[in-house]
This record gives C-alpha cells, structure tokens and sequence, in this order.
C-alpha cells in the first residue's frame, strides 16, 4: 500500500513538473520568442501595418479600408463599399453582408451605388466595375481594381484643380502588381493613394 501511495506521488510529482515546464515553454518562452522576431524582423507588419500621415501621426493601417466621405468627398479616391458594422469599415465587426446575388436588397444597393458613382465621376453606368458595388468578404479590404481607380481620376483632378496626367501617375506609381507575378489580381492601396494624393495640396 505504502510502495503504491509512493508510485502515486512520484507519478503526480512528474506530472505538475511537465505541466510547468510546458506552460513556460509554450505559454511565456515560446510567445516571446515569436514576439521578438516579429518585431525585430517584421516591424510594421507586427504592429498592425500602420500607415502615417507627413507629421508622423497615424492615419490608419495599409491592410483596413476606411471610408473618406464628407463635403470634400470629391477630392478623395473612394473605397470599396463595406459591410462591416453598421456604418462600414469598422474593424471589429469584419464581415461581409451574407446577402445573395438574388437577394432583392443588394440588387437593389448595387444599383444604387452604381448610379451614385455614374453621376459623381461622370461615366456611362456600364463602365463602374464590380469592386465599386461590392463589398469584400472581409468587409474590410483597403485595396480597390486599377479600373475603379482609372475612373476615379478625372473627379479628383477636377476636385483638386490638379491635372488628370498628375493623379494618373499617382494611380500607376501606387498599383502593385500580382503577387509573384501570377498570384491575386493587381490592386490599388486607397488610404496610400490618398496620402500620396494629399501632398499635391
């Protein structure tokens, strides 16, 4: 009885000392590890990809679309539409709207956003690309297509009394191109073409 209430307590002794051993390992070293190369290596990517304005002052993150409406709406390049909280863009309810493609509702606000964004940048409703009446998955995307951009151009000129071939360039030097060549779609990071946009003036 004695050799089996010994055997007990050696096993349990073993089993609190492994149950320690992991919980530092796993639970304080090896975090901080990964924490540590994440910030050493991976700075900006570590702490939320944080995007800053010319006085250094955070304006947003490069990876979280953000919405830029107001009465200078005009003078800014627009997002894709969101679905993420009740007003859009609101990172702590990423989501997208579950909405069909037969559902009545988002017919109805896809046509909606493409008549608004015929009338504002002066196109045919046919030229307004998917990206423009659609919200992303996430709800959440920062980036919009090229062609949505493109569209966008000679509104902003006008808006800023700058010339169409200056925004245009701003557009191509801030399209990145398919990851490795072949992978996703080519993109435009709105909240980095805005502030590249804003110091036109």
């Amino acid at each position: 009885m004695a050799s089996s209430s010994r055997s007990f307590l050696r096993s349990t002794g073993v089993a609190v000392r492994l149950i320690v051993l992991a919980t530092v390992v796993l639970g304080v070293a090896y975090p901080l590890a990964v924490w540590g190369v994440g910030q050493a290596a991976f700075h900006d990517q570590a702490n939320g990809s944080m995007v800053t304005d010319s006085s250094g002052t955070a304006v947003g993150s490069s990876l979280i679309g953000q919405s830029f409406t107001g009465k200078d709406a005009a003078r800014w390049f627009q997002s894709r539409p969101s679905a993420a909280g009740e007003d859009g863009y609101d990172a702590n309810a990423s989501s997208g709207s579950n909405l069909g493609p037969s559902n009545p509702d988002l017919t109805t606000a896809i046509e909606e956003r493409r008549a608004a964004i015929a009338k504002a940048d002066g196109v045919p409703a046919s030229e307004v690309p998917a990206d423009a009446l659609t919200a992303s998955g996430s709800g959440l995307d920062p980036d919009i297509s090229p062609e949505y951009a493109a569209l966008q151009v000679s509104r902003v000129a006008s808006a800023r009394g700058v010339s169409e071939a200056r925004v245009r360039a701003l557009v191509a030097a801030h399209t990145e191109s398919r990851q490795l060549g072949f992978l996703g779609s080519p993109a435009v990071n709105v909240l980095e073409l805005n502030l590249a946009l804003a110091k036109l003036g």
